[in-house]
């Protein structure tokens, strides 16, 4: 087993939006950590090409031979690889936006007798029942559930609930 995968999920991480220069089958590769798989301890790198497109290159955990940072990286590049694979529709939502959307979205499911509760540190998501989650911007998509007749019911709620409000 080689060194890298000694290492656990939590040491890989700290490699994440660093630039590094990999060794891997003999073969040098070299570019930003986006991602590393906690399992397969597997690397995704990107590199940002002058022309404004990027190249993503997946690097097997079992191949790697030796990670070297060599470079941390700033704020920018942090942002960038952040935010690579979000939609251009994709809009920010100020924390007055996200509270008005929750509260909302709260009473309307109290409204329609179901047992909602807010969860969390900030208190940002809500359980409905225990048995489902719903975290910002709280749309049907951002529903998690291992229950998935409940799941589907109240995303239904909630596309009911945005239509009426729209």
């Amino acid at each position: 087993m080689n060194e890298w995968m000694k290492k656990g999920p939590l040491e890989w991480q700290s490699y994440t939006h660093r630039e590094v220069r990999v060794t891997a089958s003999e073969k040098e590769y070299k570019g930003w950590v986006l991602t590393t798989d906690p399992v397969s301890a597997n690397i995704v790198l990107v590199n940002f090409l002058e022309d404004g497109s990027m190249s993503v290159t997946g690097i097997m955990g079992h191949a790697v031979q030796t990670v070297e940072i060599v470079n941390e990286g700033n704020h920018s590049v942090r942002e960038k690889l952040m935010h690579l694979f979000t939609s251009g529709d994709c809009k920010a939502h100020s924390s007055e936006d996200l509270e008005k959307k929750k509260n909302s979205l709260k009473r309307w499911l109290e409204k329609n007798h179901i047992p909602i509760t807010e969860q969390g540190d900030a208190r940002r998501t809500l359980c409905v029942a225990g048995v489902l989650t719903i975290d910002p911007p709280y749309g049907p998509e951002n529903c998690s559930s291992s229950n998935e007749i409940i799941l589907s019911r109240v995303q239904d709620l909630i596309q009911g609930h945005l239509a009426a409000s729209q």
